[in-house]
């Protein structure tokens, strides 16, 4: 007994020294006694503030589901192959107002998706039905707007200065349950190629996030917003202390054209390449193993332009350094057309500086299905044919798509629609939108020869 009195002597006077007390001292300890009370360490104060500008939302809608019909029951009743069914489908996820005077409100894609109804609500009970600005699928943000007096909103922290280690709060609604409060650290940053997303540049945490946390807020601890909570990493759909968040640079450069145009307008560099590893930096003499390999370069684009070549070795942009080919991707994909953007080269051993002024990505490339359903399966660029003559370039095509079942080939390049010149995508699609034909015929160049497809 008098060991065990004495270990709790030593425990008493460790915990009176902590909280800047002497271990003999004749005073109560602070949590007996009521004058001499002593603040604990708390985030409480910064909650406060934070906490209102962080929202539930709640959708609505209909999901169009596709089966096939057995081949038995079409022998003997008929019908199509395919029975398209509609089903009703209700979600929940959370949002973060930033803009207080406007009433916008941002929170994940995939939160939204599809939603024929979306309501908005408030830490003080208050609901809104809220109308969708605008969304970019590959980067899963999306920017809605409710009509709205008294809001909070939350202050933007520069992404590009958080730091492995720093403290952050991830505040969301999970599984449901409204205003709930997670902490932890910036486990990594940069983080890409998990196949989660089109454009990967996530910061990671092992602040708790769990489903229903998605569209929410990861905060530091001045309560600025750092991230969007997006995604977790775990076996079961469960918080393993792995998550990540959409940075808030990157959902600033998104949420602010989505704002003026209603649509991201992506920025393109115009270079095909890939990580850099320790195999290519040895065969490329040189010191660092991170950064993002340019393999090519495109005639006429903005990194020709600017004076990238074949072999630069790209370690930074805007000052911040990169991990590989996937987050370069992800940062000139979040850029606005026209975009300035700085970047850091390694050319044969010597580091030097380049200025780039990124061009129209929707100008330059797009998913071919955008602008027609027969052309899905294409990816068409900006090009020339067989002749020098400008015109849109197949550079891709999926195998049995309804592009390649009309006749398309990779390397076609299309001139014309309906006998009027096109040069561009932009004009490409300019003249589709304006037809209205059942029957467009597109004039073709392929190799030397000059053919023509129809689509219906």
């Amino acid at each position: 007994m008098k060991k065990s009195l004495r270990q709790m002597f030593v425990v008493s006077s460790v915990v009176a020294s902590s909280l800047g007390m002497s271990a003999n001292a004749n005073a109560a300890l602070p949590f007996f006694g009521e004058e001499k009370k002593q603040e604990m360490p708390t985030l409480a104060p910064m909650l406060e503030e934070a906490m209102p500008a962080v929202v539930s939302i709640s959708v609505e809608g209909t999901q169009t589901a596709t089966q096939r019909v057995p081949e038995m029951f079409r022998y003997f009743f008929g019908g199509p192959q395919e029975q398209v069914q509609e089903r009703p489908f209700r979600g929940l996820g959370s949002g973060v107002i930033i803009d207080a005077d406007k009433g916008y409100v941002v929170t994940n894609n995939h939160v939204v998706d599809n939603a024929d109804e979306i309501t908005v609500k408030l830490s003080d009970g208050r609901e809104f039905t809220a109308k969708k600005l605008g969304a970019d699928e590959q980067s899963d943000i999306a920017l809605l707007k409710i009509d709205a007096e008294d809001l909070t909103a939350l202050p933007l922290s520069n992404s590009d200065s958080m730091r492995v280690g720093d403290y952050v709060v991830a505040i969301g609604n999970p599984f449901g349950l409204s205003q709930t409060v997670t902490s932890g650290i910036i486990s990594a940053m940069g983080r890409s190629g998990l196949n989660i997303g089109g454009y990967e540049d996530y910061i990671q945490t092992d602040a708790a996030i769990n489903r229903g946390n998605s569209g929410g807020a990861l905060v530091n601890l001045r309560g600025e917003l750092v991230g969007i909570n997006t995604a977790i990493f775990g076996p079961n759909g469960g918080n393993v202390g792995i998550g990540f968040a959409i940075p808030s640079n990157m959902m600033k450069n998104l949420v602010d054209q989505i704002a003026e145009f209603g649509e991201v307008r992506r920025g393109l560099l115009g270079i095909m390449g890939n990580d850099v590893d320790a195999g290519l930096a040895k065969a490329m003499g040189v010191s660092s193993n991170r950064g993002a390999f340019v393999r090519e370069v495109t005639p006429e684009s903005a990194a020709e332009k600017a004076g990238l070549k074949a072999g630069d070795i790209i370690t930074e942009v805007n000052g911040r350094e990169l991990t590989g080919f996937r987050e370069l991707a992800a940062k000139i994909a979040s850029m606005g057309a026209g975009a300035e953007v700085e970047l850091t080269i390694v050319r044969e051993g010597d580091e030097q500086t380049v200025m780039v002024t990124l061009d129209d990505a929707a100008n330059s490339q797009v998913t071919a299905e955008t602008l027609h359903p027969a052309l899905e399966g294409a990816t068409l660029v900006n090009g020339k044919d067989a002749a020098g003559n400008d015109g849109i370039q197949v550079s891709d095509i999926e195998r049995n798509s309804p592009a390649a079942r009309i006749g398309l080939q990779a390397e076609d390049v299309i001139i014309g629609v309906n006998r009027q010149r096109v040069k561009t995508v932009a004009e490409f699609r300019e003249k589709l939108d304006d037809s209205k034909d059942n029957v467009i015929a597109l004039n073709i160049r392929r190799g030397n020869a000059t053919i023509y497809l129809l689509i219906r």
